[in-house]
């Protein structure tokens, strides 16, 4: 990829820049947590959107996507928008920068990647990463924390390119540790480093290559209940709810409301066992947690399909460790805790029968937890 991006920018601008990339991520459990004020629990990967850039001396940015085979050109006013979607990743990054009173001038650059598109490992985010870390560093002499690089991130979809989402990916992806997972606390935003290297297992992604097209909007409708049972308890956010709390209010709410609320209060819990877990070595808990993750949010809270739960099944009739839907839900993924003896069997088992269920295979992708946004020099 490297070499490719390279040659590339060569032929585009001649001479060299400089690299740098960030990671795409995945997050082992912590679920709908995040917008309850609870706990997230990522990690970035060893999957990345890498670039090279260069300040030009001019006031124009320069950019071409190896990936998408296009060129973008735009100035760095409000106004100088450009129409691409991909490339408004990268403007809202250098407006976001300005607007909070950093510099950033005109650079010529040329990215790639191999994180996988639409399978929730958060692409956009390693984009947004990826170039908030290098105009930091180009521009501001690294004066740009590394959690305000982050925000940077967010407010980029917020503002650019039209998404609400919460810090997370954006977090793991310009604060990835090698070896290491994070638990990022959504009310304080403090966040502690977590070791993991879960010697003789793998990590490992069943991409079901579904998405489901829903009428209404699953997300918001989640929230909403959230928002109604913190209400009627009182309270702020679901993060401070206990399952003795909501018991006693439970013939004041709805059946739905009630389920949203247990998974939630439930899955706080389970980030906290998790983390416990990860500090004695022990992978037998973390994978029993992620079952609990796939059980809860398949029957109480809803967002999965019937082809993730058939994933989640033939994993438990394989002996993995641990597996759960990943993500928002209604499609996407399964990660996968798998011992190493298991790995082959496990992968071949899922490929066939879900092949012969829905007529095609799920794809298969390895993580090594890694470092986030960086200068690329490896």
């Amino acid at each position: 990829m490297k070499a490719k991006i390279q040659s590339e920018f060569e032929k585009r601008f001649g001479g060299e820049g400089t690299f740098y990339a960030s990671a795409g991520r995945i997050n082992l459990i912590g679920e709908h947590t995040d917008y309850n004020g609870g706990f997230v629990f990522p990690g970035a990967i060893d999957k990345v959107i890498a670039a090279e850039i260069r300040p030009n001396d001019t006031d124009k940015v320069r950019v071409y996507s190896i990936d998408i085979d296009d060129y973008a050109e735009f100035g760095l006013n409000e106004a100088d928008a450009p129409e691409q979607s991909w490339a408004r990743y990268i403007f809202g990054v250098c407006r976001e920068i300005l607007k909070r009173g950093g510099k950033v001038q005109g650079f010529d650059a040329v990215f790639a990647g191999n994180v996988p598109l639409g399978a929730g490992l958060s692409s956009s985010a390693a984009l947004e990463s990826c170039f908030a870390f290098a105009l930091n560093d180009l521009f501001n002499e690294n004066n740009i924390d590394k959690f305000e690089l982050a925000r940077i991130g967010q407010s980029t979809e917020h503002n650019y390119c039209g998404v609400n989402c919460g810090i997370m990916d954006q977090f793991a992806s310009v604060c990835g540790k090698k070896g290491h997972l994070m638990r990022l606390d959504c009310r304080s935003m403090e966040f502690e480093y977590y070791p993991f290297n879960p010697e003789g297992y793998t990590l490992v992604l069943l991409d079901s290559r579904v998405k489901h097209e829903l009428a209404d909007s699953p997300y918001n409708k989640r929230r909403a209940s959230c928002e109604r049972v913190a209400k009627r308890l009182g309270l702020e956010t679901l993060r401070d709810a206990t399952m003795e709390m909501l018991e006693a209010v439970k013939s004041d709410i709805t059946a739905e409301d009630y389920f949203r609320a247990k998974f939630v209060i439930e899955e706080k819990q389970r980030v906290l066992d998790v983390c416990d877990a990860l500090n004695n070595g022990d992978y037998e808990t973390v994978g029993k947690c992620m079952y609990a993750t796939h059980n809860g949010l398949s029957k109480d809270y809803e967002v999965s399909c019937e082809e993730l739960d058939y994933l989640n099944d033939i994993a438990k009739e394989c002996g993995v460790t641990g597996s759960r839907i990943m993500g928002g839900g209604f499609g996407g993924c399964t990660i996968n805790l798998v011992k190493n003896e298991l790995l082959d069997h496990f992968i071949n088992e899922a490929k066939t029968r879900f092949n012969e269920k829905y007529g095609h295979e799920p794809k298969v992708y390895e993580v090594i937890i890694s470092d986030g946004a960086r200068r690329w020099e490896e």
